[in-house]
């Protein structure tokens, strides 16, 4: 088990936290995982959580939570290496709100932004979910921001020697979208753009651990054809990182088909692989350890041995398979569902219905200290019978 403990508040007026299979965020003395937050709120009067405001009212509100979590763990956003703005369609014309509260918010603290663009959120009427990292000092600025766009902010070090680049995106640098209609070509770009951002920091796509991608709908039929890019660029080490592939109705800026988070370390890597035969041929890897960091791909109900979908139409039975397969990974690594430290779970529309079914599994599979969480709604996944997918991350004993 890590050293990492639950941030419990005495003082947490928005809504009753122990009620769910999340912690509020996780911490040791000198890092932090905080679940995403958005402007949720119990309302008596309504009989549940409530969500009010447009975007500005709705960040503060966010921020307000992120910072009573923080003064929990002895922590301010001086500390936050890196915050990851889940936005959704409709508030993404509302973007540049969000961006100025943050910048108030921060005085001049700039940790590395990750922007998503999900097609909704679990409180319908949310604009925005904001997940943070933190390390005490704020980790190390690797390299500066250029401005406050989506794609051209600082490069952080942050815990256990994670390495955090700003959301890649087929966009130049006088805004232009690159390569349109070319999602092949895109996809390229951005890794390359990732590339070129690693060597100013003396490090190279060699030591990337995770590569998430969010991509639209109807580059489906071509997506097997990136694994040829990711094969050319990746794995120079002899280790791909982990990866995960989520679709979304719409992405950053019209034309933009692809937008890729990427993390490195700068630690020596190692694979983690069950036994799963499949990905010897494949260009990503299911877990890889850095330090003592476990990054893991993203996982769905699939059987590791046919690659066939498993329990089509049944969100709990396919999230019951997908953190199955992530135990595999963590006893391979050494670990338990204790060194959770971190989940996303994408969620497809027909199985909102039943997501609620997802926390029972969550709490027979995994322990307490229940691991930081984000969870959003997306389009689909690359596998249409898949209806979740976890992007996992989990700090070694």
């Amino acid at each position: 088990m890590n050293n990492f403990k639950a941030i419990e508040p005495k003082n947490y007026p928005w809504y009753k936290y122990s009620d769910y299979t999340f912690s509020l965020g996780l911490a040791t003395e000198t890092d932090a995982f905080i679940s995403g937050h958005t402007a949720s709120t119990f309302d008596p009067s309504a009989g549940g959580m409530v969500v009010v405001g447009g975007m500005k009212e709705q960040v503060h509100t966010a921020y307000d939570k992120i910072e009573r979590i923080l003064e929990e763990a002895n922590m301010t956003f001086a500390d936050i290496t890196r915050v990851v703005e889940n936005v959704t369609m409709s508030g993404l014309a509302h973007y540049p709100e969000a961006q100025a509260v943050r910048i108030d918010r921060f005085n001049g603290h700039e940790p590395t932004i990750s922007t998503v663009i999900v097609d909704r959120l679990l409180r319908r009427d949310a604009f925005i979910e904001i997940e943070v990292y933190c390390s005490k000092g704020g980790g190390v600025k690797l390299l500066g921001s250029n401005d406050s766009d989506m794609h051209l902010n600082a490069i952080t070090k942050g815990h256990d020697g994670s390495v955090f680049l700003p959301t890649l995106l087929p966009i130049d640098k006088s805004g232009n979208v690159v390569h349109e209609g070319d999602f092949v070509a895109q996809y390229r770009y951005c890794l390359e753009r990732g590339s070129d951002l690693l060597n100013k920091v003396g490090l190279s796509l060699d030591n990337a651990v995770t590569t998430y991608d969010y991509s639209l709908p109807e580059v489906r039929s071509v997506y097997g054809k990136t694994a040829r890019v990711r094969k050319e660029l990746l794995g120079g080490a002899g280790v791909f990182p982990g990866a995960g592939g989520i679709l979304m109705t719409t992405l950053h800026k019209p034309g933009v088909l692809v937008a890729i988070d990427l993390v490195a370390s700068v630690h020596p890597l190692k694979a983690v692989n069950p036994g799963w035969k499949r990905y010897e041929t494949l260009s990503y890897t299911p877990g890889v350890i850095a330090g003592k960091t476990l990054y893991m791909s993203g996982f769905a109900s699939l059987d590791m041995e046919t690659q066939e979908a498993t329990h089509a139409g049944d969100i709990v039975a396919q999230a019951q398979s997908t953190y199955e397969a992530i135990l595999l990974v963590l006893k391979e690594a050494g670990a338990g569902p204790s060194d959770l430290v971190n989940t996303i779970e994408y969620v497809v529309p027909e199985g909102l219905k039943e997501y609620r079914g997802v926390a029972g599994v969550r709490e027979n599979l995994l322990s307490k200290p229940w691991p930081s969480s984000t969870g959003a709604l997306c389009h689909s996944l690359l596998r249409p019978e898949f209806m979740i997918e976890v992007f996992p991350l989990a700090v070694l004993s």
